[in-house]
């Protein structure tokens, strides 16, 4: 992967966009550092900063065709540019490149952007039509690399990240705050919105295109549910393993060596596996432990390295370590988070480029896909307890949801019944399986000011015009796992704990489970084949059952965690005291001093709740994006 960035200006006045290019560019390095280009064309530009995967000596961008009547320049990888490379040559094609990227442009020649259909990867790429003097920006299926744009004064900007766009002078530097208010209830933005006003973020699935002035968007993609049950169990297990066989192999290929991100659990273990089948050299893994217990597996990490034969290695983090580069994740997140998560992610990135790698293969997609998530089987309880509302038996199973929270284990039944939304009426809400969480994580929200708090979410009807037509009359389990596929998976698991901190230190993630071929398998399949009772990922457990330890495939679903408040006050952190002074605070206006106050009093005496580690990390994670994006300069704090 790498960082890509461009204009087209309707004036052909290019000079000072041109000189504001280099720096673009320049400041998406750390996603590039092998190489830098730039190309213009009249009243386009296009950057590129490059590292170097596939094709290392000769995959050079901004990349150009024969004539030069179409350029290109692409962040991501094309799994199956040999087989598309093949075929274009058959066709009279003359590529004069081993790279994958060059496919994109031959293939545009030959069908247009109905292309994007024909790639099996992950990509955001900028392609300039000369002959049409259109700029089109496209991003992959699922969203697993960014891409945002502008408009300033007549001109169209872009970039691989947000920091780049604040290069050019016109671009503001103001929150948006309903943007900043969505993230404070899903955890993420929803559609194109950023946390920046004027900023927008290509949808997955999307193209844009910038022709005579005129900016326009379109859907080429969305992620399919289309229950269709026609097959035996073990017919779709063999489907799925081929299916995930042939996804490995492909997120395999490079020209330097890549690696597997092996957590010890099902799905990691089961990436690590397939890999480890598909190549006669030793597999490289890597994994993160925590100093706290309660946080760690690498017992579990050791035990699946054992019986795949890996070369494992791992590092273990502290809540020190977490606190003290928290700042760097947010540079690189580029908007608030609730979680400390994407922390350690970024440690462990830092880790395997130091040991020399810069690809690695990973399992995420598998929960949302094959129905992993705790909020799943939540939902399931959930319904089970509404659809018999007298039962008093019901209710206690509401009590088994999250063994690791503590909180929940000690609260009365009524309690559980009225948190969880668990009454009848509440059936009706097609956003049903998620009306909990969105309501745990909006609690950050008492901490606004009057004036923040004026600015509100999206209202039910509203993020209802972001689902598909038909989507109240699913089934529950799709409706929940579309919820979670196209807003949590691309807005915080592939951004802010994805792409985001791996880039940060120029490690390319791949994604086995998200291959579009699975992703489409996986929609299609019966509700029954993924949350058996509440046994999670049924048939992915079933069709890998002679791949990987017993042990893990049915040990408990643990998800990934660290550590959260305690961290900001682990050590004596200059930046939290900094930015949570009163005055500071009071300026930036979206916090009440006073209450934030009483918060972090609460957060030093290590008794918090779920909802208060997230407003903790959501307040300090916020003050950081303020001053990094908003009140001064890119790159002005000491850690850029």
């Amino acid at each position: 992967m790498c960082g890509i960035a461009g204009f087209v200006t309707p004036d052909g006045d290019t000079g000072l966009d041109e000189r504001v290019l280099a720096s673009m560019v320049a400041r998406l390095r750390h996603r590039g550092p092998d190489g830098q280009g730039i190309f213009t064309d009249g009243p386009v530009g296009l950057g590129h900063a490059r590292l170097s995967i596939i094709d290392v000596a000769g995959g050079a961008q901004p990349m150009g065709n024969e004539d030069g009547s179409v350029w290109i320049t692409c962040n991501g990888e094309i799994f199956n540019f040999l087989e598309l490379r093949q075929e274009l040559m058959e066709r009279g094609h003359r590529l004069s490149s081993r790279s994958d990227t060059e496919v994109i442009l031959h293939l545009y020649e030959e069908e247009g952007l109905e292309c994007l259909h024909r790639l099996n990867g992950q990509w955001a790429f900028a392609l300039w039509d000369r002959t049409a003097r259109r700029l089109v920006l496209a991003r992959d299926r699922l969203g697993v690399l960014p891409l945002f744009y502008t408009m300033v004064e007549g001109r169209l900007l872009f970039a691989s990240e947000v920091k780049a766009l604040l290069c050019h002078p016109a671009v503001p530097r103001r929150v948006d705050l309903e943007g900043l208010d969505q993230i404070f209830t899903y955890w993420c933005n929803v559609g194109s919105r950023t946390v920046f006003q004027g900023i927008r973020e290509l949808p997955p699935g999307c193209w844009l295109s910038f022709q005579d002035g005129r900016l326009s968007v379109q859907r080429y993609w969305t992620v399919p549910f289309s229950t269709a049950d026609g097959h035996s169990r073990d017919e779709y297990a063999d489907q799925l393993l081929r299916l995930m066989t042939d996804a490995v192999a492909l997120r395999l290929r490079a020209d330097v060596p890549v690696g597997v991100y092996l957590s010890g659990g099902l799905d990691s273990t089961v990436t690590a596996a397939l890999a480890r089948q598909c190549r006669d050299q030793a597999l490289r893994t890597f994994s993160i432990g925590f100093a706290d217990r309660a946080f760690d597996e690498t017992a579990f990490q050791v035990e699946a390295s054992r019986f795949l034969g890996t070369d494992h290695e791992f590092i273990r983090c502290t809540a020190a370590d977490i606190g003290r580069v928290f700042p760097d994740v947010i540079w690189h997140t580029e908007k608030p988070v609730l979680r400390t998560a994407p922390a350690p992610l970024f440690l462990l990135s830092r880790f395997v480029r130091d040991s020399g790698y810069k690809v690695v293969v990973s399992g995420e997609g598998s929960d949302e896909m094959f129905g992993g998530y705790d909020i799943f089987k939540e939902a399931k309880i959930r319904r089970f307890c509404a659809a018999r509302p007298d039962s008093r038996l019901r209710p206690r199973l509401l009590g088994r949801l999250y063994p690791y929270l503590p909180e929940m284990q000690s609260q009365p039944t009524q309690y559980l019944r009225h948190f969880f939304n668990a009454a009848p009426e509440d059936l009706r809400d097609p956003f049903f399986s998620h009306g909990p969480r969105w309501k745990l994580t909006s609690g950050i929200k008492t901490f606004l000011t009057e004036e923040a708090r004026h600015h509100t979410c999206f209202t039910g009807s509203e993020l209802a015009s972001q689902v598909p037509t038909g989507f109240p009359d699913w089934d529950w389990l799709s409706r929940a796992q579309y919820l979670e596929a196209t807003m949590l998976l691309p807005g915080y698991i592939l951004s802010s704990q994805g792409d985001r901190v791996a880039m940060g230190h120029g490690v390319e993630g791949r994604y086995p489970f998200l291959d579009h071929r699975v992703v489409e398998f996986a929609g299609a399949l019966p509700p029954l084949l993924k949350l058996r009772a509440l046994d999670e990922k049924y048939l992915l457990k079933w069709s890998t059952r002679d791949l990987i330890p017993r042990s893990i495939s049915r040990r408990p679903k643990q998800p990934y965690r660290a550590p959260e408040a305690a961290c900001f006050f682990a050590d004596r952190f200059d930046y939290v005291e900094e930015l949570l002074q009163a005055k500071r605070l009071r300026d930036d206006g979206i916090f009440r001093p006073k209450a934030v106050d009483i918060l972090m009093q609460k957060a030093k005496s290590g008794r918090l709740s779920t909802k208060d580690n997230m407003a903790v990390t959501g307040i300090i994670s916020t003050q950081l994006w303020m001053d990094q994006f908003v009140n001064n300069s890119p790159g002005s704090l000491a850690h850029v």
